[in-house]
């Protein structure tokens, strides 16, 4: 019997994760990569003796990667180690408050009830409730097509329409969490949560609210050696099981006739597969690899997702008041989302995340140094002079660090590299240079999420932070099963 064959193009981590599914599934996989190495946003580099991860920067739910080595009958200590982190994340606010975000329930609760005078048992009920809703409504419409009849006839449908709640769909997120707490800093910071599909807390329906319970109940990770290792660990299993990579090699076109995919174009040659299934933006698939620029303009009828300016700064001392996850947040929320969405511009006064792995390895940064990972969350590129918003951000950001901290930073940092919208999209094609595609800020955005198929291309497959369910590593991994699950059961349809 003839072996299928299954193409990939792109290979960040859904791409990788889909290619290991399907080479278990008995396909000869190939995958080919624009860049020079695997991983797409979930990249690193080193200067000048620091090492920075490029992309994502926190981990959560091991168990996503976990499932697929035990699929692949790899041992994952093997190829990965990570560890848990008791502190999320630790909070600064302009009005000299601190909170640390402990992964310990009671102890969160006690925290903000010490810190905010938060009612400890809102702060539990909260996240009980965000698990209730991650566990009856998250794990249905997170781990299934939205877009296949039998996700709707699923025997949970029932319980997990019966667990949603007036709030759910129709507050914002931010109504919600007024509702949940008293103070405005526990407020803000539930409401960050939205930022994790790159959305708008006054606008993304209470739903999100499930999110916190990622990293509060279930814990936050750090695996060792960086965020790159998570790239390196699927990249070594997809290796291991027989994946074919071809990198410096973009796809041209993808090849379909009578309503079926034939195979790929590279480098002006006809590659001909059973199966192509694409890991580049949804919207950059259709522009330019299908040449649809009807259907390219239809996924353009949703609001893109946030982007970010990044700043890698090698600083010349150590932080002891910093951990490895710290947010130092605006004075007012909303008029930065609302620069954000409406205005298209940088908020004045940006919130700002420092990321530092130092902090969990020495040896990621010379000894006696910090690596930071400096992000502020920014509009998706729509033409913006983005050298000149550059240069006024990094002052602004350098001013309310060393404001919050009570020291000037400036001259500490020692060695700098800028990430920003434009180089987003070139370096991972994301159209615009969103982080996550869509945004979530409409009650039916999870709805309007491409498909992980096309009704009008049999063969042809979607993977990744542009489709359903989303963007993120652990829904990008959710992704690679989902299509690996469609393509199973279509290939068995198609042999009765």
């Amino acid at each position: 019997m003839q072996t299928k064959k299954a193409i990939i193009i792109g290979s960040g981590v859904a791409g990788l994760a889909t290619a290991v599914r399907l080479a278990i599934q008995g396909f000869e996989v190939v995958v080919y990569e624009m860049n020079s190495y695997p991983g797409g946003k979930l990249s690193a580099f080193e200067k000048d003796g620091f090492r920075f991860d490029a992309g994502p920067s926190l981990f959560t739910q091991p168990q996503n990667l976990e499932e697929l080595f035990a699929l692949a009958n790899e041992p994952v200590e093997n190829y990965f180690s990570y560890q848990p982190v008791s502190i999320a994340c630790k909070y600064f606010y302009e009005n000299g408050k601190l909170i640390h975000a402990h992964t310990d329930a009671a102890l969160f609760a006690q925290e903000l009830k010490e810190q905010l005078n938060e009612h400890p048992e809102a702060v539990t009920n909260y996240l009980k409730e965000s698990e209730k809703l991650y566990e009856n409504v998250g794990t249905v419409f997170l781990n299934n097509s939205l877009h296949k009849r039998k996700t709707w006839l699923h025997k949970r449908i029932g319980q997990s329409l019966g667990t949603l709640k007036f709030g759910h769909l129709f507050q914002s997120l931010h109504q919600y969490n007024s509702k949940h707490f008293t103070s405005p800093e526990a407020v803000q910071l539930f409401n960050r949560f939205a930022t994790y599909n790159g959305s708008n807390p006054y606008k993304a329906p209470g739903m999100l609210s499930l999110i916190p319970h990622l990293e509060q109940n279930l814990g936050t990770y750090y695996p060792l050696g960086g965020m790159i290792s998570i790239t390196n660990a699927l990249y070594k299993l997809a290796l291991a099981k027989g994946v074919q990579f071809y990198f410096n090699t973009p796809v041209q076109r993808i090849i379909h006739h009578e309503n079926a995919v034939r195979g790929v174009v590279v480098r002006g040659e006809n590659i001909f597969a059973d199966v192509v299934v694409s890991n580049v933006d949804v919207f950059f698939t259709y522009k330019n690899l299908l040449n649809n620029l009807h259907k390219a303009e239809k996924v353009l009828k949703q609001e893109r997702s946030s982007s970010a300016v990044i700043f890698y700064w090698g600083m010349n001392k150590t932080f002891p008041q910093l951990l490895l996850h710290n947010i130092f947040f605006s004075s007012n929320y909303q008029k930065e989302f609302d620069s954000i969405f409406n205005k298209k511009e940088i908020a004045a006064d940006p919130t700002v995340y420092i990321n530092i792995t130092s902090k969990m390895e020495s040896t990621q940064a010379p000894a006696g140094k910090e690596n930071w990972f400096v992000m502020v969350n920014a509009p998706a590129n729509s033409g913006q002079d983005w050298q000149a918003l550059i240069r006024q951000l990094r002052t602004t950001v350098i001013e309310k660090i060393g404001r919050v901290l009570g020291e000037d930073i400036r001259a500490q940092i020692i060695t700098e590299q800028t990430l920003d919208p434009v180089l987003i999209e070139e370096q991972t094609a994301s159209y615009m240079g969103s982080l996550y595609g869509t945004s979530s800020n409409s009650k039916w955005a999870a709805f309007l999420r491409h498909p992980n198929f096309t009704g009008t291309i049999k063969g042809l497959y979607f993977c990744g932070g542009s489709v359903h369910p989303g963007g993120g590593i652990p829904l990008c991994l959710k992704s690679a099963k989902i299509v690996s699950e469609l393509i199973d059961t279509d290939s068995k349809m198609r042999k009765h």
